[in-house]
């Protein structure tokens, strides 16, 4: 995470990765979700980072939209957003990026 504001948080990653399948079904999945967090020209800070992960709480699988006038491009802000909430990038759409956090005890999603 160079450059991020992320100062005060642990990067973490997933335990396992996706499969080719799984993301795929993440995907279709994330079809008709809307965007639940916006990452606008301040980038990538802690406020951020919580409300996305607030979010991965309650949903498991959000977008998350980058605006243009963000500093960083979506691709680089999908990598540090996911190493700072401990999620997977499902995929990317445009300025959209697909993120999925399995629940650790009540999952919504199941997942084979």
């Amino acid at each position: 995470m160079t450059e991020s504001k992320i100062e005060g948080a642990m990067p973490r990653r997933p335990k396992n990765d996706l499969t080719g399948a799984q993301r795929k079904r993440l995907r279709g999945e994330a079809h008709h979700l809307d965007p639940l967090v916006r990452v606008g020209k301040d980038g990538l800070t802690l406020g951020l980072a919580d409300a996305v992960t607030e979010a991965l709480e309650t949903h498991e699988l959000i977008k998350v939209r980058v605006l243009e006038g963000a500093p960083k491009s979506r691709k680089e802000f999908a990598e540090e957003l996911a190493v700072a909430c401990g999620a997977h990038v499902v995929g990317q759409v445009g300025r959209v990026v697909i993120l999925y956090r399995r629940h650790p005890t009540k999952p919504q999603i199941a997942l084979r």
